[in-house]
């Protein structure tokens, strides 16, 4: 993932409807949610629901599909995989990470 690409995914989930949406519909799977879903179990009204949802596709972080009548968004896995490795490329200098709740660094002395 190119750092451009990188920032604007960034700075789309750095707002929290946008983050409650994206992670709505990662819950949600490939198969994602209707507009009015998401709305519905967000609180985000249809108005400021469809700013942030086109805010989340300009970061290509989901897509849209029309369903007869509805158009159903989903995450766009493909784009947060791209931006997770990008994060965690070159993690903890080289050295194996550990895993748990709290993540570690741990040297190869």
């Amino acid at each position: 993932m190119e750092t451009k690409a990188t920032v604007l995914a960034l700075s789309a989930l750095a707002q929290e409807s946008r983050l409650s949406i994206f992670k709505l519909l990662v819950q949600a799977g490939p198969s994602g949610l209707p507009a009015g879903k998401i709305s519905e179990e967000t609180g985000i009204s249809p108005s400021s629901l469809s700013f942030h949802l086109k805010e989340l596709s300009h970061a290509d972080m989901v897509t849209s599909r029309q369903d007869g009548r509805f158009v159903i968004y989903a995450a766009n896995f493909s784009t947060m995989n791209a931006l997770l490795q990008y994060l965690t490329d070159n993690c903890c200098g080289g050295n194996p990470c550990m895993t748990n709740s709290d993540v570690q660094c741990t040297s190869q002395n």
